[in-house]
């Protein structure tokens, strides 16, 4: 008996310690995990119901703004294309009409319902927005006989619609001219809505933009065009349904439409601040503000009207300095010092001030805070994060200390709805400093998904990790829990109670966020963490849309084109020179090693080869358009060479749903 209840007791001690040894883990307990959209939880509910403390929902000044000079809205707003999808819907967002649930920050609740008010308004006599038809605004200018027409939205389908509603309500009048306030493609994706390119040559329509515009619209929206459609779709939330545990507005309109877009390039530049132009009868001063809200902008005065168009540069909500969807950093200090400018030169004469996004503000007095106000926020993320930076802080522990000053603060105008205060410290960092901390540990890190397998290694039993983020999920640690579930994610990314509890944590975060990009990232990333990448076509963000502006890629541009999408790796062992011979230019292409080089305006004696083409042949090469190589492009000399350089071209193999949140 004895040695019976010894053998019973060794059995148990060893199965005890089989229990607890490493690679030897316990059978996983049920956590409970599943894909399912989760309720707001307790910690998120008391999160969201802070922010009532903290700002004046009795101050109702930017609601009066937003309604005011409104002249007509249809009951329902669906704008479709012509194969019957949907480009653009205020209907979709019917459900805001009642205080803000648990899942929903108050205050990006409360901007919601503010951009949900949509139609045809008057921001003063003779002038005109159609508000809330995408994610832009479309202002019409009526001049002597026309219109002079201001940001024509993303998509042309919002474009036309929005046009109509103008001519049925105001007038149908002749195009005199368009203009583009800056290069992004909600400011000018519609035009072809408005007029086409024909009546553009035949009518003498202006096209009018800030010098630069083109070239960055070009190498925003083409040369990165594929990765920031990938994350815009993220920023933007274009895998999201609208609704209380979807997307809600993005803080500078409703979300991005989903129609075609378009492109016609400037015939008149704006180069510099205090320029004139008068069109139909309507005097234009402009002020160029380059390196603000994009690389190419521009402010402008109309005297007649005492009016101030203030572009992206005054929005009614605090903006990026660095987008979520990717684009060159702007520049805080700037911004505030043309904002400066901009009171400098206008200060005691503005009545009105409007802009491509969100709704006008007037009266003189409100309108000097209202700038000086929103350089202010700008300013003082600026100098704060160099101040801070200075003192040793890294990008990261800034971006967790910086915080506006309580007046700014409580500014329903300068709120972080689409930009942060976090976001925008770490871009001043960046500008100033890059990535790099001068911590060496960071200067050749191991790429995301061996790091994880390391930690997960060093972890040992995951199931026991998993339990541990699980108690502080219900702690509320949300961001803890995201960081440490998406680490064993990229270390496994079959493991589904990593992914479940990831999204689950994201989820949480989205919920309280005030800034609807973050919102909608977090949301996104939730998503895709439950259900796979999403490759949707219907649900892919617009940047480039139609590809039309690739057809206005001046040759340089071409060339550079070719060079982003050409892997010089797989082409490493060859070297060439080529002379291109177009109509009215010549470029020398030196091929060094698989990398590509050019000269403009000269061509090489002892060539390997000449190709003689136009635009559309060199476009062609780019493009590794075969079919039209044949035919556009005429080779002497080494005829092979062409073919090796093409087999260096990804262009069809570019991956337009790669992964962001796994592996």
């Amino acid at each position: 008996m004895k040695k019976q209840n010894k053998a019973k007791r060794l059995c148990a001690l060893t199965l005890a310690a089989a229990l607890v040894m490493p690679g030897i883990p316990a059978a996983a307990k049920d956590l409970g995990l599943n894909p399912d959209v989760k309720e707001a939880t307790a910690t998120t509910i008391k999160a969201n119901d802070q922010v009532y403390a903290l700002l004046d929902f009795d101050d109702e000044r930017e609601l009066e703004n937003a309604q005011r000079g409104l002249i007509t809205a249809p009951d329902s707003l669906v704008i479709k294309t012509e194969t019957g999808k949907v480009a653009w819907s205020q209907d979709a967002y019917a459900f805001i009409d009642k205080d803000a649930p648990g899942s929903a920050n108050p205050s990006l609740w409360r901007n919601t319902q503010l951009n949900h008010i949509y139609g045809l308004f008057e921001v003063v006599d003779g002038i005109y927005q159609v508000r809330g038809y995408d994610m832009s605004n479309i202002t019409f200018i009526k001049g002597d006989t026309g219109w002079i027409v201001y940001d024509p939205l993303m998509t042309v389908e919002c474009a036309q619609a929005a046009y109509e509603l103008v001519k049925e309500n105001i007038g149908d009048y002749p195009i005199k001219a368009i203009l583009y306030s800056h290069s992004h493609v909600d400011h000018y994706g519609g035009v072809a809505g408005i007029v086409t390119e024909e009546q553009v040559a035949e009518e003498g329509i202006l096209i009018i933009a800030p010098e630069g515009f083109e070239e960055h619209a070009v190498s925003e929206n083409v040369y990165a065009g594929n990765a920031m459609a990938r994350r815009a779709s993220y920023q933007y939330g274009t895998l999201l349904e609208g609704g209380e545990k979807g997307s809600l507005c993005l803080g500078i309109g409703m979300s991005q439409s989903h129609g075609t877009t378009s492109y016609i390039s400037p015939n008149t530049i704006i180069k510099r601040t205090g320029q004139r132009k008068v069109v139909d009868g309507v005097i234009m001063e402009f002020q160029l503000t380059p390196g603000t809200e994009a690389p190419a902008e521009m402010n402008t005065w109309f005297p007649q009207k005492k009016a101030l168009w203030m572009a992206e540069n005054c929005t009614g909500t605090l903006h990026n300095l660095y987008t979520l969807r990717g684009a060159e950093v702007r520049d805080g200090q700037a911004w505030a010092n043309y904002l400066m400018e901009t009171l400098k030169l206008y200060r005691d004469k503005v009545e009105v001030v409007f802009q491509a996004h969100n709704w006008p503000h007037w009266g003189n007095e409100e309108i000097v805070e209202y700038i000086i106000n929103t350089a202010s926020a700008y300013k003082f993320i600026n100098d704060q994060t160099l101040l801070y930076l200075n003192e040793g802080y890294t990008s990261t522990e800034i971006a967790n200390m910086i915080k506006l000053p309580e007046a700014l603060e409580k500014n329903w105008y300068t709120r972080q709805y689409y930009g942060t205060v976090a976001h925008d410290a770490k871009a001043v960092y960046q500008k100033y400093m890059g990535w790099y901390d001068s911590n060496p540990i960071h200067l050749a890190e191991l790429e995301p998904t061996e790091r994880a397998k390391k930690f997960v290694d060093y972890l040992g039993d995951v199931d026991a990790v998993l339990e541990k983020a699980k108690e502080d999920f219900d702690k509320g640690e949300y961001q803890w829990v995201a960081e440490i579930t998406n680490m064993l994610v990229y270390a496994d990314p079959g493991n589904k109670d990593a992914r479940y509890l990831c999204a689950d944590a994201l989820e949480q975060l989205g919920y309280q966020a005030e800034s609807g990009t973050w919102r909608n990232s977090y949301l996104c990333a939730a998503q895709e963490l439950r259900h796979g990448t999403n490759k949707d076509d219907s649900t892919r963000a617009t940047t480039t849309g139609s590809m039309s502006i690739t057809y206005h890629m001046t040759p340089e541009m071409t060339l550079q084109y070719l060079g982003i999408y050409t892997d010089s790796n797989k082409i490493a062992d060859l070297s060439f020179t080529a002379n291109i011979i177009l109509p009215d230019s010549s470029y020398v292409l030196v091929v060094n090693n698989g990398v590509i080089l050019y000269e403009e305006g000269s061509l090489h004696d002892e060539a390997d080869t000449t190709w003689i083409t136009n635009k559309d042949g060199l476009f062609a090469i780019a493009k590794n358009n075969k079919e039209n190589i044949a035919k556009l492009v005429t080779q002497e000399g080494d005829k092979t060479l062409l073919d090796k350089l093409l087999e260096g071209n990804t262009v069809a193999d570019q991956d337009i749903y790669f992964h962001i949140i796994e592996p």
